[in-house]
């Protein structure tokens, strides 16, 4: 794809595109005739279908109907069975200048973890925990978080999960389900473009991707679309081997554009088994809690290979 700022802040077509080739005709009662050339609805049938005009919805599909409304949003993500993730979406796309915009607040360059929040890594000794910001852009980490993905061997430019799950070499044996770990990424690069149109080094990373890997382009154009909030990762870690980590994402009241991510194994599994031999494997040199800038003259051991930066 192309990484030019138009096709950047043009998601609205692909996304409704995407999901009008969800819906056949039969789906919502409407005959099938004659041959044809699109998956799913025509625009005309859903624009027939939201009861607006066919060059409304064709103004809208292109991103040049700035003013829509709740309620023909609303009509369109009910006759493609939208769901909430997926409705608030619709609304950033089609509002990229209206107060949805900025319902995740200012954020971007030069994001801050508050210093109670590091302490609280701190104190967090027994799980991985870090916290993200924009462009999941990994903006703290504890030591369990460090033992289990190496943050402190990466350059600090390269800290991003995104990016990590994309662009470093043997992580698709890292991640036991690295596919499905891929689109998680994708999907919420997409709530972020639509949050955010207009950043720069968020389009810088979607470009270097694209550039670099033939699966994020694929996911890309499907627009998934999906928040970051709980679910389970299957990890193949090079010091204690398989581990099935449960994760739980807390949105920051204060801070709308960060979230701290903590990882748990179930009670006694031998995932939570390993996940104390990694505790204990990073005990003899636990690092304080990083944020992105580390800290000058900070000596660490050799760390076993594990998927590191490609440059």
């Amino acid at each position: 794809m192309s990484t030019g700022r138009s096709d950047f802040n043009g998601g609205i077509g692909e996304f409704l595109k995407t999901r009008r080739a969800r819906i056949q005709p039969t789906d919502v009662g409407l005959p099938v005739l004659g041959r044809r050339r699109v998956p799913g609805l025509r625009r005309e049938e859903l624009a027939q279908l939201a009861g607006v005009s066919v060059d409304y919805y064709t103004r809208l599909e292109r991103g040049r109907a700035r003013n829509a409304s709740d309620a023909i949003l609303d009509a369109i993500a009910d006759v493609l069975r939208l769901d909430a993730t997926e409705r608030e979406h619709l609304r950033h796309l089609a509002r990229p200048s209206g107060p949805a915009a900025g319902r995740r607040g200012a954020g971007g360059v030069g994001e801050r973890v508050r210093p109670g929040l590091l302490r609280l890594l701190a104190m967090m000794e027994a799980v991985p925990a870090c916290v993200l910001g924009r462009r999941t852009d990994v903006l703290a980490y504890n030591a369990m978080a460090d033992a289990l993905y190496g943050f402190s061997d990466m350059p600090a430019e390269h800290r991003n999960a995104a990016r990590h799950t994309f662009l470093h070499p043997g992580v698709e044996d890292f991640y036991a389900d690295w596919h499905a770990v891929a689109e998680e990424a994708v999907a919420f690069l997409h709530l972020d473009v639509g949050r955010h149109p207009n950043d720069r080094r968020l389009a810088a990373l979607i470009g270097e991707l694209s550039m670099h890997s033939d699966t994020f382009r694929t996911l890309w154009a499907a627009h998934p679309v999906q928040d970051k909030t709980h679910g389970i990762k299957h990890i193949c870690h090079p010091v204690v081997g398989e581990l099935e980590l449960g994760y739980e994402t807390l949105l920051l009241p204060g801070d709308l554009d960060q979230c701290l991510v903590v990882y748990t194994a179930p009670a006694g599994s031998p995932s939570e088994d390993r996940l104390r031999l990694l505790a204990s494997w990073q005990a003899s040199d636990p690092p304080a809690p990083q944020t992105s800038a580390p800290r000058p003259g900070t000596n660490r051991r050799p760390r076993p290979a594990r998927p590191g930066p490609t440059r």
